[in-house]
């Protein structure tokens, strides 16, 4: 692992040599560095709704594989043998994921809260983390907001968000010629928030919105909103659901018969769980931008194959962001020699990194957003299949420092 910068160094030796002056050792010894003599990591997520299959339960043995890997590379140099693990679901309500993250925080001792997907829930939680002055490395929501106007210097973004996902496949679907859109989008903080990304995207490429249909969340018929959409004859619908509900549009658009009619279909956000739930023939040809393939490479196909040893299952992005986000939180950790929030917070900050997630990976210091290269992704024709949960092509790669919104226009004042 990567050294933020030599001041860090430096910040790091100081601390072991106070330490050593105190009698009390460095890694490993009964120092007091770590808060209840150890270490919790806390997954809040959906665990039985609509975002199950794309995160839920896999994520904490993802986090889980995280807690081995680290302790197996430190030994007994490691800052705590005491690691664990606790996890809650949120049920994709923002005021359930406010109590929740209160609980972990408070009752189980919580020193980060990973993943958290539905963006409304991931900014209460970030809110609770900003008074709490605990860790928070969202991984599932995708809101632009927690690294811009609502951003706190306890909060880091790590996988993906709106404007990663419309910079990919808004542009590149609109320069290949799907110029007049109608956006489909829920109705809450996720999809405003991609809605305004992706129109962004498509007229920044030459094209045009013509309309956005808002629909409830979670939802399960789409036809009315599909039928309105299809009425203003676009060149693509741009579906900006996800998970159960995406599953759900996209049966009812190819029920509809609209690619017949010379509609294209534009996904916002996919996640290999949803095409495995309907089939790969109902997504065929799609383009979408991926945040991580777990085929994409042999370093990846190595972890998804112990992932699938442990879980029976492929996983999705967010299977490896989680780990991802739980090992560079315990190598910054190891490095502070203690779990207290600040010491770990500048351990992170400006970090560059690789690991099985992140590709040129870079902890931006000044917004938190974690850059690192994306992907534009296309769904394989079923002949094109050659193994189970073989369903992706990359197309190309988005380098690490145009995937994401630049620094100077997130607004955000940490």
């Amino acid at each position: 692992m990567k050294r933020n910068t030599a001041a860090k160094v430096a910040v790091a030796s100081a601390g072991a040599m106070l330490l050593a002056a105190c009698g009390q050792g460095g890694p490993g010894a009964d120092s007091g560095a770590i808060s209840d003599d150890s270490i919790v990591l806390a997954v809040l997520n959906d665990q039985s709704g609509v975002y199950k299959d794309l995160s839920g339960p896999n994520s904490v043995k993802a986090v889980e594989m995280a807690i081995a890997d680290f302790k197996e590379e430190h030994g007994d140099d490691a800052v705590t043998d005491n690691i664990e693990v606790v996890s809650a679901d949120h049920q994709n309500e923002p005021d359930v994921a406010n109590t929740k993250a209160q609980e972990l925080y408070d009752r189980e001792n919580a020193d980060v809260i990973l993943d958290v997907p539905t963006s409304s829930a991931a900014l209460a939680v970030a809110n609770q983390a900003k008074t709490k002055k605990k860790l928070f490395l969202n991984v599932g929501a995708a809101t632009t907001e927690l690294t811009g106007a609502q951003c706190n210097k306890y909060t880091f973004h790590w996988a993906y968000d709106t404007y990663m996902l419309a910079n990919g496949t808004g542009t590149a679907v609109t320069e290949g010629g799907g110029k007049n859109w109608q956006i489909i989008y829920p109705d809450y903080a996720f999809g405003q928030d991609m809605e305004k990304s992706f129109t962004a995207a498509v007229e920044g490429a030459g094209g045009s919105v013509d309309g956005s249909i808002a629909t409830p969340f979670p939802n399960d018929n789409f036809a009315t909103f599909l039928t309105k959409a299809a009425a203003k004859d676009p060149d693509v619908i741009g579906t900006m659901q996800a998970g159960g509900d995406l599953i759900n549009l996209v049966k009812q658009f190819n029920e509809g018969g609209y690619a017949d009619r010379g509609i294209s279909l534009a996904v916002g956000l996919m996640f290999i769980t949803d095409i495995h739930s309907l089939g790969v023939e109902q997504f065929a040809g799609t383009q979408f931008t991926e945040a991580w393939y777990w085929n994409m490479d042999d370093e990846a196909r190595a972890w998804a194959d112990r992932f699938l040893e442990e879980t029976g299952t492929r996983p999705s992005f967010a299977h490896a962001a989680n780990y991802s986000a739980a090992l560079q939180y315990l190598e910054a950790v190891q490095r502070a020699e203690t779990d207290e929030s600040d010491a770990v917070v500048e351990e992170l900050e400006g970090l560059q990194a690789e690991d099985v997630f992140l590709r040129n990976g870079e902890v931006r210091a000044e917004d938190h957003r974690v850059i690192h290269d994306a992907y534009l992704a296309k769904v394989k024709s079923p002949d094109e299949v050659e193994e189970d949960w073989d369903y992706e092509e990359i197309v190309a790669t988005i380098p690490a420092a145009d995937a994401f919104r630049p620094v100077e226009e997130s607004g955000c004042e940490m």
